[in-house]
């Protein structure tokens, strides 16, 4: 005996197709449990799958179970925007104007989100993150960092932006480079990293920028490694770059008001995708962070679960 489940898959942080970052949702997973979810995942084997259910509380829109091949996360950035994308353009989601404003839950408790629509049709979706961040300076030394990179000491920026712990809902290691060319160059060297980030490192996975764009405020290239996850790269992170906008927010003189950074992520893949992240601060603490991009539907069909 089988079930029939819908699903959906989404290119996120782009507005082509096969841009951005590729994205599995099953709208309706009424009945799936976790090891379901866990085979289901493992067959699209994109980055995440995200499992919608009824919510807890019947003011939010939706409650959403993410999984990577490797394990469930209690927040991701870029099915959180797809997902809300995707449930909007279905119908499930009511507009309400140009800004339409839900709430979703995941693991980290309710994650608002903001979707927003031209002419009665949506285009893009901003989410905030649900925890303010948490920074930490206990990281590998950059010797470590940049073998287990293979780049050379000299490519990281030093003390002027050093690397640091970061999280909005799920840690990562924020490396600042010197410039785009170490970021291209980087390249995961498994050995190394096995023995600089341990089981019970904070922070397993790595997100590294260029920081000298984000020194000038231009667009900024990114990339994030994630082998512990089952991911070798994605082509985009929206809660590791709500994590990045925190950590430009507390080295930024700036104490009151918003500031906006653009990220370009998933180059060196062939699937370039741009996030906005805007970091708020009210009296030099971080107030809000929040990530936004555009998504396009790609496919959809049916899906046969053994009961």
């Amino acid at each position: 005996m089988t079930r029939e489940y819908a699903f959906h898959t989404l290119d996120v942080f782009t507005d082509r197709i096969f841009g951005g970052n590729p994205l599995a949702v099953l709208p309706d997973a009424r009945g799936l449990d976790t090891a379901q979810m866990e085979r289901i995942t493992r067959e699209f084997n994109l980055s995440e799958t995200v499992f919608v259910l009824p919510p807890d509380d019947p003011a939010h829109a939706a409650r959403l179970r993410i999984f990577t091949p490797g394990r469930e996360l209690p927040f991701a950035g870029h099915p959180t925007v797809g997902t809300a994308f995707l449930l909007a353009t279905l119908g499930t989601i009511a507009l309400t104007g140009n800004d339409t404003h839900i709430v979703l839950e995941e693991g980290v408790g309710p994650v608002p989100v903001t979707i927003r629509a031209r002419d009665g049709v949506p285009v893009s979706t901003e989410l905030t993150a649900a925890q303010k961040p948490e920074l930490r300076d206990d990281v590998p030394s950059a010797g470590d960092i940049a073998r287990m990179l293979s780049l050379a000491e000299g490519d990281l920026l030093g003390t002027a932006m050093p690397p640091r712990a970061v999280s909005c809902g799920v840690p990562f290691l924020l490396v600042p480079l010197r410039d785009q060319e170490c970021v291209s160059r980087a390249r995961v060297q498994r050995g190394a990293w096995d023995g600089t980030l341990h089981d019970d490192a904070w922070a397993r996975e790595v997100y590294l920028f260029d920081g000298g764009a984000a020194s000038r405020n231009a667009t900024i290239r990114a990339r994030m490694f994630a082998p512990s996850l089952g991911i070798a790269e994605d082509p985009a992170t929206g809660s590791a770059a709500a994590c990045l906008a925190a950590y430009l927010a507390a080295g930024a003189p700036t104490r009151d008001g918003e500031l906006r950074w653009t990220i370009e992520q998933g180059v060196e893949m062939g699937r370039t995708s741009t996030l906005h992240i805007t970091a708020e601060l009210t009296a030099g603490e971080i107030a809000a962070i929040r990530v936004a991009g555009e998504s396009v539907a790609v496919s959809h069909g049916t899906l046969r679960v053994p009961e």
